[in-house]
């Protein structure tokens, strides 16, 4: 029972697809109301077998139309063949097919077996009335012009409706986008900020804390200058912890990776390694700087990188190994500059130079960030320990900065001095949307549904005009003219008297049977309309030839008035 009731939901579901709102409900029981009693009237009105059975079958169709939009089309088709009633409900069945009917193969086919029926029914009705092909023709135009075009406008309407649904979509979509890529180049943005103050201060502050270190053990000093010189390297120490804090929230909160540099000026650059190999040399540290090769123009990112490169190797080194003598070389090479910053083993723990044994400070983003900077530009980065237990820390840095990320993905475009950064180019707005040669092109759906509206009209006219020459020519075979008439005499033999009549046509004298005297006894009749005629509207002369026996037994003309 449950898989019963499951099936019965299921098929209800299928058949009355929702949502049913109150409007809605209101709306489809009142056309089929108002269908179902159409029929009945046309029904009746055409003198239709059973005409009380096709209002409540017109009704029930046209509700199930939302949900069976094919199986509706195939039915009431079907049904519109055997009387006028269904013609109505013929043209909103035509309509849920071609908007809800979705592949193209099961549209065509429902529409051919819809008029293979609509034909079918029509020729058993009529059959022996009407000739077989005006009926065919008949039931062609009517079918395309109540079902067929219909459907195009329905499909033409839903087509139109999902393009504006998609583009409405991809509109949402691209905002959304657009909303995404500000937030990444703003957290890009972030991460670049974070390197900074990490390279520039925490650089600064490794220096006064060297400073500070140094004084504190100066036996010059007195017990108050010493104590004032120890609050100022914990104030550094505790400035430096601060820093990485800041530094690491900065680094969580931004999903993406630093881009390349170079949209403005540099800072520092190779020009200002010296600066910070005498900033490092005035805080007590030995530090020898050389520089080999054939000096090479540099782009602003290689310079920065380099400028970064080495701030960063003495600030570790003055953090990690204080009092320890420090190398930094720069090497031109034919297609590289190389940077290498190394330092031998501190003379004593780190924790007994700064005073206190207070621990060493670090974020743990320094190597990171170097690494990022040089792939940013092309290059690479190593370090690690010596064989003597110091540490050495070398870059290759090419000299235009190529093969960066930037440059390679595209990610921006190329300025007059080096690579834009990335998140500049995307928050200077998004690019127009075009189509692209790869893209293929939406075709509007008002073209396929015009050319196929066109093509039902140019049918349809040319339906009819056929069907009034064969209107003609089927009246012609069913009229006799005076001088024919007066020309055959009773008593003549049958063969003979079809012979010079026309073939005739029952579609036309079928209801002049009714007039006119009785026949004679046991003779079959032939009728057709006088050619000429009558005097009076709606007043036919009808003829009537009675055979008997293989002979003309009488001939008639007589008024239908």
């Amino acid at each position: 029972m449950d898989a019963l009731a499951r099936a019965w939901s299921k098929a209800v579901r299928t058949a009355l697809p929702g949502p049913w709102r109150a409007g809605l409900v209101v709306r489809e029981v009142g056309f089929a109301l108002v269908l179902g009693a159409l029929a009945t009237l046309l029904d009746y009105v055409g003198k239709t077998d059973f005409y009380l059975a096709f209002g409540p079958v017109v009704a029930l169709l046209f509700l199930l139309r939302r949900g069976l939009p094919s199986t509706v089309l195939v039915l009431t088709a079907a049904v519109a063949g055997a009387g006028a009633g269904p013609l109505p409900l013929l043209v909103c069945a035509g309509w849920s097919a071609g908007a809800r009917i979705k592949r193209v193969g099961v549209l065509v086919g429902s529409f051919a077996a819809g008029f293979l029926l609509l034909a079918g029914t029509s020729i058993v009705k009529e059959t022996g009335s009407v000739p077989l092909k005006v009926l065919a023709g008949l039931s062609l135009g009517a079918y395309l012009l109540l079902a067929v075009l219909p459907a195009l406008w329905g499909r033409y309407r839903a087509q139109r409706r999902a393009l504006t649904d998609a583009l409405r979509e991809r509109n949402e979509q691209l905002l959304r986008e657009r909303a995404m890529v500000a937030h990444q180049a703003r957290l890009r943005e972030r991460h670049r900020i974070a390197q900074d103050m990490h390279d520039s201060l925490g650089h600064q502050l490794a220096l006064i804390s060297v400073h500070t270190g140094a004084l504190e053990v100066d036996r010059t000093l007195t017990d108050r200058q010493r104590e004032a010189v120890g609050v100022l390297r914990l104030a550094a120490v505790a400035a430096m912890r601060e820093l990485r804090d800041v530094v690491g929230v900065l680094h969580d909160e931004s999903a993406a990776a630093p881009t390349a540099q170079g949209s403005g000026p540099a800072r520092g650059g190779v020009e200002g390694i010296a600066e910070l190999v005498e900033s490092s040399c005035a805080a007590g540290t030995d530090v020898v700087f050389g520089q080999d090769g054939e000096r090479r123009e540099l782009t602003a990112s290689v310079g920065q990188a380099a400028y970064r490169i080495v701030q960063e190797a003495l600030t570790n080194a003055h953090k990690h190994a204080p009092g320890a003598p420090i190398t930094v070389a720069l090497r031109y090479e034919p297609d590289a500059l190389v940077v290498e910053v190394a330092n031998p083993p501190a003379p004593e723990p780190a924790g007994a130079q700064v005073g206190g044994g207070t621990a060493v400070v670090s974020g743990g983003q320094g190597l990171t960030g170097l690494r990022e900077r040089a792939r940013l530009v092309g290059g690479m980065v190593h370090a690690g320990p010596t064989a003597e237990a110091g540490f050495r820390l070398a870059a290759l840095l090419p000299y235009d900065g190529s093969g960066g990320v930037a440059g390679a993905s595209g990610a921006g475009p190329v300025a007059a001095g080096g690579l834009v950064g990335a998140e500049d180019w995307l928050l200077g707005g998004l690019p127009p949307v075009t189509g692209g040669s790869g893209e293929p092109r939406r075709r509007s759906p008002a073209i396929g549904c015009a050319v196929g509206g066109v093509l039902v009209v140019l049918t349809v006219l040319g339906l009819l005009a056929w069907g009034v020459i064969a209107f003609i020519q089927a009246f012609d075979a069913s009229s006799v003219k005076g001088p024919l008439y007066d020309s055959i005499e009773v008593g003549s033999p049958e063969a003979d008297v079809l012979h010079r009549l026309p073939s005739g046509n029952s579609f036309f004298t079928r209801d002049y049977e009714r007039f006119g005297p009785t026949p004679p006894v046991g003779s079959h009749c032939r009728h057709f309309i006088a050619a000429e005629p009558s005097g009076s509207w709606g007043d036919d002369t009808v003829i009537r030839f009675c055979f008997k026996d293989g002979v003309l037994v009488e001939k008639q003309h007589f008024s239908t008035e």
